[in-house]
């Protein structure tokens, strides 16, 4: 989707670029526009190799206060998952504060499979990738960290409850910058919302890496024999939480069902158990999600068209979570 955000290069420019970071030229660049805040490029370089290069916005535009150094981030839950056996793009070079052009870049290894909202797959195929997914993500979460919410752009808590309240309440100060952004209760409200419903957040006693944007789009899949994951993409969103968030982008706009195949992949790797406690915290999470939605609107100016469909669901689902979240005990 377009965004103010994404930074805009020429050809040269690139090519510069790839040669500071990789050592080698641009033959023919594509840009990416499937994501929503860093510009993105398929860059065929003159030494034959296929690489993907990110690129942060401009360090002096407008974004949301968790977003801040988001490559930074990316750049260590990559490495992270890559090490617990997660499958992702190989990391080829991060670069953080460019002198040339400011901000950070990451250049990966471009992959040669399919997006999985590209495929066309039969019920049978869905299933099993579900459940290798669950196994994935189970996989990641079992990283631990020393630290709860993003180190990377100071919103840090000693415990879990204490981080996402500071996750949430810098969300709700950026509602409250950019005053156009429509919320279905007022910023006071939501705050007052949040806090007292976080206090089954206490239940997690350790930080775990979650990627927490694990949406079909940003998982490619192998498809040459039996489809299977090739790697899971775009951890800039990643934080230290609770393990059980991972689970909201994956149904994203719906519940968790204990008959997902999801579920199953993921307690073949690491324990998981929906109680009444765990789907208040599930709650919780979704409501960070659709509110990180509504309000990334602000800065980034999405073309009215194309955000249209995407803000009617998240205030939908916002104001259903937040009902629900009230009435719980």
């Amino acid at each position: 989707m377009d965004s103010r955000t994404k930074r805009r290069l020429d050809a040269e420019a690139l090519s510069a670029l790839a040669h500071r970071a990789v050592g080698a030229h641009v033959r023919e660049a594509v840009e990416l526009a499937d994501g929503f805040a860093n510009a993105v490029w398929r860059l065929h370089l003159d030494d034959g190799r296929q690489v993907v290069l990110k690129l942060s916005p401009p360090p002096d535009l407008d974004q949301l206060t968790y977003e801040r150094d988001l490559l930074r981030m990316e750049a260590a839950a990559c490495s992270h998952a890559a090490a617990a056996g997660v499958p992702v793009a190989s990391l080829l070079k991060a670069g953080f504060d460019d002198p040339v052009l400011g901000g950070d870049y990451l250049v990966m290894a471009a992959l040669d499979g399919t997006p999985w909202n590209q495929a066309e797959l039969d019920a049978a195929a869905q299933a099993a990738l579900r459940y290798e997914l669950g196994g994935h993500l189970a996989r990641l979460n079992t990283v631990t960290g020393q630290v709860y919410g993003y180190p990377h752009s100071g919103l840090t808590g000693a415990t879990w409850r204490e981080a996402y309240l500071r996750m949430t309440g810098a969300l709700l100060d950026d509602a409250v910058r950019y005053q156009e952004i429509p919320l279905p209760r007022p910023v006071t409200e939501l705050r007052a919302l949040l806090a007292s419903a976080s206090a089954a957040l206490e239940e997690v006693t350790t930080p775990h890496l979650v990627h927490f944007d694990v949406w079909t789009g940003n998982v490619f899949l192998d498809l040459t024999g039996t489809p299977r994951i090739q790697a899971i993409i775009d951890h800039e969103r990643a934080f230290w939480g609770d393990p059980l968030a991972e689970l909201i982008t994956p149904t994203l706009f719906g519940e968790i069902d204990e008959d997902d195949p999801l579920l199953a992949g993921y307690r073949a790797v690491r324990p998981l158990e929906l109680t009444p406690a765990a789907h208040r915290r599930l709650d919780l999470y979704r409501a960070y999600l659709y509110l990180i939605l509504l309000v990334e609107h602000g800065p980034r100016q999405y073309p009215e068209d194309d955000y249209a469909p995407l803000r009617e669901l998240a205030t939908t689902w916002l104001v259903k979570v937040l009902d629900r979240l009230q009435g719980s005990p």
